[in-house]
């Protein structure tokens, strides 16, 4: 009897393509299916000539490139030498997500098939295309192409004599067991997020506690929009950056919403526990230190405040004892239920905690060894570097506007790590964040002599910040920049910076204040109105030209 083996491997930048993975992994299980799930660049990829069944989950991002996590998996699979047919006893299928209003519209799923049926792969479908524009999202195509993979599959590996398909009815085992430890079995642990001993450079999985240095407001007081402009200090960490690149910040939640969440669902924030896989081979969430409290996974590990994804929901329904409750859930986890689920939860950007609330008799059900299967891991977010190491040694600063809006919840909607950082005083103390460097995606010109057109409206201002201080520390003069705000009064950020460098001859400054006349003035007027200068630079001293937004 063959072995009924299965792994799917994905790509995922904002945790689509790895909710997606997971749920094929949970369909797999129902058939019997011996399945990993594991993302591409955690999976040792010389195994890959090994298997004989993968499926593989991949996003887009960006302009074509492939998400983080795979792109070592992305490089080696590319390389000249590996032989045409060394895949040629892998049967695989591609399933991409992405977002049909970019011009490279699944680029990466494409290519990875194609790539894959090069090295002698053998395509139980064609590609699967996602697309976030569509009204139902990507299940649109997803429900269907799932349905048809299944029947192909199981055409290769038939069930095993006597075993049927688990019904849906069925709650599956959930990841990981929860183990709660005895009061007196514990050593008190000196707070669980520590100063990075020095190590390798700091990266997602050993990210640098940096203290928050200052953290100051940068529009006027009567201005609409809340501004930051902070800084980090990030000495003995071995960070090191250039003009482009980006800093990743792994934020928590809020204390009021973690006592909340642990009100809703009857659990102790002081509690003590470790985890155990419930099957061999799965790995721990490497970010959970064990032991670790409720109150450490609540606030450092589980996104509370993350619109809820229709896998959410179908497990939600599996812990329901109220009928009313279980039949809602049932609906926004079915394909028909879509569009409700869309409108009560993505068009108003209910959180998952709002969620909770809304199924009270549900979420008092919920048994704690499953909230790692039902809600997601906090993400880290990218912010463009706004300062240059050889302006501010050892510092890093970014200009961050604090998210907030309304929808028709009558409590405003706030960015979780926008909201975080906002709310952190310096002068109360050693504040630390965790974070660490990327390299970004603009590189600006290693020629002194190259001139660089730089747009930089609203806080896109940042990366060009961080330019402009490299470049003047090596002597640069061709600098010009664009820059565009409401109002000079309220949203000039870095004004007395700019034009300090004006008038020492460093930077030609061009501004757009689009409220402070009648008629709306923007970046691009003020290109239109120095069209000779612009294409003096581009045609006679080839200039590069840089946009952010």
């Amino acid at each position: 009897m063959v072995e009924r083996k299965l792994l799917v491997l994905f790509g995922s930048q904002t945790g689509t393509a790895q909710d997606t993975a997971e749920r094929i992994g949970r369909e797999a299980k129902r058939r019997h299916f011996q399945c990993r799930v594991e993302a591409l660049d955690s999976y040792d990829v010389a195994n890959l000539i090994n298997e004989l069944l993968v499926v593989f989950v991949c996003a887009t991002t960006g302009q074509g490139d492939p998400p983080d996590n795979m792109k070592m998996f992305w490089r080696f699979l590319f390389r000249k030498n590996l032989p045409p047919g060394s895949l040629c006893q892998l049967d695989y299928a591609v399933l991409g997500l992405g977002d049909s209003s970019y011009p490279k519209f699944n680029f990466v799923a494409k290519k990875l098939h194609k790539r894959v049926l090069q090295l002698g792969g053998n395509p139980l479908l064609p590609v699967a295309l996602g697309d976030d524009q569509h009204d139902l999202g990507p299940d649109a195509v997803v429900d269907p192409w799932l349905l048809a993979l299944w029947d192909k599959i199981l055409a290769l590996y038939p069930l095993p004599p006597g075993l049927e398909i688990i019904s849906p009815d069925v709650r599956l085992p959930s990841k990981y067991t929860l183990h709660y430890l005895a009061e007196d079995s514990l050593h008190p642990d000196g707070g669980l997020l520590q100063p990075t001993a020095p190590r390798a450079v700091p990266s997602e999985l050993h990210p640098f506690a940096a203290r928050v240095v200052s953290n100051q407001r940068v529009t006027a007081e009567s201005h609409f929009q809340d501004v930051r402009l902070i800084e980090f200090d990030v000495t003995g960490s071995g960070i090191t950056f250039s003009a482009g690149d980006v800093v990743m910040i792994q934020p928590q939640n809020c204390p009021e919403d973690v006592q909340q969440f642990c009100q809703l669902l009857r659990l102790d924030p002081d509690r003590h526990f470790v985890l155990k896989p419930t099957e061999p081979g799965t790995s721990l969430p490497a970010l959970l230190p064990q032991p670790c409290t409720i109150r450490h996974l609540v606030t450092h590990y589980l996104d509370i405040s993350c619109v809820p994804r229709r896998s959410f929901f179908e497990l939600l329904s599996y812990f329901s004892t109220n009928e009313l409750e279980r039949e809602k859930l049932q609906e926004f986890s079915s394909a028909q239920g879509q569009e409700e689920l869309y409108s009560y939860c993505n068009r108003p950007r209910r959180t998952t905690l709002e969620a909770l609330w809304d199924f009270p008799h549900t979420t008092c059900a919920i048994p704690p060894e499953y909230l790692l299967d039902l809600i997601p891991r906090i993400r880290p977010r990218a912010f463009s570097i706004a300062s240059s190491m050889l302006a501010h040694p050892d510092r890093i600063q970014i200009l961050m506007a604090v998210v907030q809006y309304k929808t028709r919840l009558s409590k405003p909607r706030r960015g979780l790590c926008s909201t975080w950082l906002a709310s952190l005083n310096p002068e109360q103390g050693d504040v630390r964040v965790p974070l660490w460097v990327k390299k970004g995606g603009m590189k600006f010109p290693a020629d002194p002599d190259t001139p660089v057109i730089m747009i930089g409206p609203g806080t896109g201002v940042a990366p060009f910040r961080a330019a402009i201080q490299e470049r003047v520390a090596q002597g640069c003069r061709g600098n010009c920049l664009f820059f565009g705000c409401r109002q000079k009064s309220k949203d000039f950020y870095c004004q007395a910076e700019w034009e300090e460098l004006v008038t020492k001859g460093f930077l030609t400054l061009f501004t757009a204040f689009s409220r402070d006349q009648e008629e709306k003035v923007y970046v691009q007027h003020r290109i239109q109105e120095n069209r000779r200068l612009v294409w003096e630079l581009l045609s006679s001293r080839s200039a590069h030209v840089y946009l952010a937004g």
